[in-house]
């Protein structure tokens, strides 16, 4: 017998029973160490099932264990409502927000009391409050970041009229709205001035992050107009956090000569952070230069910079949160060094505590107090005091200042966007004691309406002073050029497909259009660094069209909804042929990503939707992904989906044809020979092409054109060696499910694959 083989085997067994046996020896023995009148044991009244059912529940209302459950309640409903709004073309905070009212007292408690009494009973908002501080300490302290202080330093002559100007029309109607309200909604004992001013702070706040955001999703960056409310909105920020911060102080002082003292503290804070922490933390900031990571010591120091100023500014008294957003504000302007560090803030601010403040907040906002004309009459002078202040005093005097109409116009809808700095503001307000239940709920309804206002205000400005120019600018759908555009997500994948596209119309010369376009998600850019993306994105495509001496434009979008507006463009700009990668599921194949809809988002809640409402099935038998798919689906003009494995050149291309439906594919397989003198090999798989004369008078015209360029294969059994010979196999979208299908031998030897559709 060779016990080598059971060596392991032998010393497992052993090892496991030797110290079994040693434990309970010393089990035994302790148990005579007990001093028996001082042991209590546990009596059970029970059976052993009530006993757990007992154990169960006070197990679910562990404070740990309730706030897990509320902050799964809250993740999964903020995304839920984002997605929705995205899906409207509004910013997905207004989706968050509105999450917030609808699991606080406004709805989830009116109608369901007890199942919110049970996950959000008093005794855990405590730790609701804390969570969400910590997120919004993160969040102001990325806020801080994505001010680019440079652009302020050159633009600021340029916007800081309308900046301010946009600060103190809405903080003097505030005041003035304040002295008609403040008999009725101020709470016991608060000062006419404390309260005035946090309603005048509430008018006057801008929503920095969102406007930006907005600017990128409409391609304004670039513009004079994105510049110049960039700028606006960046200068208001830093004008706007400066003097709420006085206002606390004051507030909390009870008159600006009580709180004189605490205002010298922080303009000494102020000094101290500009003067000396901001170049020591450029220091440490270059030394990563050219580093595309940060190590963890390095971290250590800038989150201790950003607590420590936050504990000073709540210690002072002008609030923590300003900390935050000054820590971020003198973080290294190197745009790669903050884009590294905010990639490693964010994503924990912004999806897990960041929404716990959204329902925080909505838990403190009982619309349902708002229960008769008169308050609803007063919401609404709020909400119009609000607009006329920061909407109409922006764009008269960006007017003023020699901005037409139009630009005017648009700079005060953006102006005008409130979103999560306001609640921000609102919530400070509440915790101090300034603003009661009441005008709190009324002051939330208002943040929300003047968010919501901003896209249909601006698509309602682009409608009125829409010009006859713009309209010559469409493309005539006369127009005989060839026009093919590509969409790519990674540089290198751009480079490829615009490599393709030059196959297919090389010696078209002017008779041809070729479009590259790459269109990003706008939650992973910012502000301070979108050019840099831009041209990080588009640099393979530059370089490979110099290499071709290709022309080829170039289109960039930021989008929050990059599916609907490829197609969408795709089907507005005339194209003749869009070229795309094939992408890849996360969860490609597996049960649970089939069964979910999982993508590269996690989860796709359009399948869903459209499995609800009958328009598609769960169960996702397509050969092609999610974002694939609908692109299939959506667009109205051919699209070549490319199966990439090392394509440089089309210059051996195969073309099997399984059925009739195929033949389209000559047509681009003649473009292929006329513009790029490719090798044709056509396989009649089905036998069908030997018996249809037009096909064949289609192949002997190709012929004719282009001698030795086209064959016609009749063989039933292809070789791996032939199929590796080939850099290019062009393959309708119905023959390539029939590949994937039939799991045919093909697939692990076949060359770069383009999958072409015909709507």
């Amino acid at each position: 017998m060779n016990l080598g083989k059971y060596r392991n085997l032998i010393f497992y067994i052993t090892t496991i029973a030797v110290f079994s046996c040693l434990m309970y020896y010393f089990i035994i023995e302790g148990q005579t160490l007990e001093i028996k009148e001082n042991i209590v044991a546990k009596t059970s009244t029970g059976s052993t099932w009530e006993n757990f059912q007992e154990s169960f529940k006070t197990n679910l209302h562990h404070p740990l264990a309730l706030l897990l459950a509320q902050i799964v309640t809250i993740i999964l409903t903020a995304r839920l409502f984002g997605w929705i709004c995205m899906k409207i073309r509004q910013p997905s905070v207004i989706g968050e927000m509105i999450a917030g009212i609808i699991l606080g007292p406004s709805l989830l408690g009116m109608y369901f009391p007890e199942f919110s009494a049970f996950l959000f009973p008093k005794e855990s908002l405590g730790n609701l409050q804390f969570l969400s501080q910590i997120g919004l300490i993160l969040f102001m302290y990325i806020v801080g970041m994505e001010l680019d202080l440079s652009v302020l330093r050159k633009k600021a002559h340029d916007a800081v009229v309308i900046s301010h100007a946009s600060i103190i029309i809405p903080f003097a109607l505030g005041i003035g709205l304040s002295y008609f309200i403040y008999q009725e909604f101020s709470p016991d004992g608060i000062q006419f001035t404390s309260f005035a001013l946090f309603i005048a702070i509430s008018m006057s706040i801008t929503a920095f992050p969102v406007l930006a955001r907005i600017v990128q999703e409409r391609n304004l960056q670039k513009t004079k107009l994105g510049t110049i409310v960039i700028t606006c909105a960046a200068a208001d920020d830093i004008t706007a956090w400066c003097i709420l911060a006085a206002v606390i102080a004051i507030v909390k002082a009870g008159s600006f000569t009580s709180s004189i003292y605490v205002i010298i503290m922080a303009i000494a804070y102020v000094f101290l952070m500009i003067k000396i922490v901001r170049p020591f933390l450029k220091r440490i900031g270059d030394l990563q230069a050219g580093k595309n990571t940060i190590n963890k010591p390095m971290v250590a120091i800038f989150f201790l910079t950003l607590i420590l100023s936050s504990y000073v500014t709540e210690v002072i008294g002008i609030h923590a949160l300003f900390g935050a957003f000054m820590a971020g504000a003198i973080m290294p302007e190197n745009a790669k060094f903050r884009t590294l560090f905010i990639d490693k803030v964010e994503d924990v601010a912004l999806v897990l505590l960041l929404p716990l403040f959204f329902v925080f907040t909505g838990l403190r906002t009982q619309i349902g107090l708002l229960n008769d004309s008169h308050l609803w009459m007063t919401a609404g002078f709020i909400i119009l005091t609000a607009v006329v202040g920061k909407f109409a005093g922006s764009a008269l005097t960006a007017r003023f200042v020699g901005i037409n109409w139009k630009e005017s116009l648009t700079i005060g809808a953006l102006m005008n966007t409130r979103g999560l700095m306001e609640l921000i503001v609102l919530n400070i307000g509440y915790d101090l004691g300034v603003l009661g239940p009441e005008i709190f709920a009324m002051l939330v309804i208002m943040a929300l309406f003047t968010t919501f206002m901003t896209g249909p205000a601006l698509d309602f400005i682009n409608f009125i002073f829409k010009s006859k120019k713009d309209e010559d600018e469409t493309i005539p759908e006369n127009d005989s050029k060839y026009r093919v555009l590509l969409s790519f997500d990674k540089p290198e994948s751009g480079s490829t497909l615009l490599r393709l596209a030059h196959d297919f119309t090389n010696k078209m010369n002017g008779n041809k259009s070729i479009t590259a376009m790459n269109i990003a998600p706008v939650d992973e850019m910012h502000a301070y660094d979108i050019d840099e993306y831009e041209e990080s994105q588009f640099q393979n495509v530059i370089e490979t069209s110099h290499e071709l001496n290709l022309e080829v434009a170039t289109l960039f979008k930021a989008s929050t909804d990059i599916e609907n507006d490829l197609t969408s463009i795709t089907n507005k700009g005339h194209y003749d042929l869009l070229l795309i990668m094939l992408g890849k599921s996360m969860y490609e194949g597996s049960l649970l990503g089939r069964l979910l809809g999982f993508t590269t988002k996690i989860i796709n809640p359009e399948k869903l939707l459209n499995t609800v409402k009958g328009k598609g099935n769960i169960f996702n038998n397509s050969p092609f992904d999610d974002f694939t798919l609908q692109i299939l689906d959506k667009a109205n003009i051919p699209v070549g989906v490319l199966v990439e494995k090392d394509f440089t050149a089309a210059d051996k291309v195969f073309v099997p044809i399984f059925n009739l439906s195929d033949f389209y594919l000559l047509e681009y397989a003649k473009r292929l020979i006329n513009n790029n003198n490719s090798q044709i090999i056509i396989l009649d798989a089905a036998g069908q092409i030997r018996n249809n004369i037009e096909v064949k008078e289609l192949i002997r015209s190709i012929e004719q054109v282009a001698p030795n360029h086209i064959t016609l294969y009749n063989e039933k059994k292809i070789e791996k060696e032939f199929l590796s010979s080939q850099d290019l196999m062009l393959i309708s979208s119905k023959s390539w499910k029939n590949l994937i299908d039939t799991k045919s031998l093909w697939l692990s030897d076949i060359p770069s694959t383009l999958i072409i559709s015909n709507p």
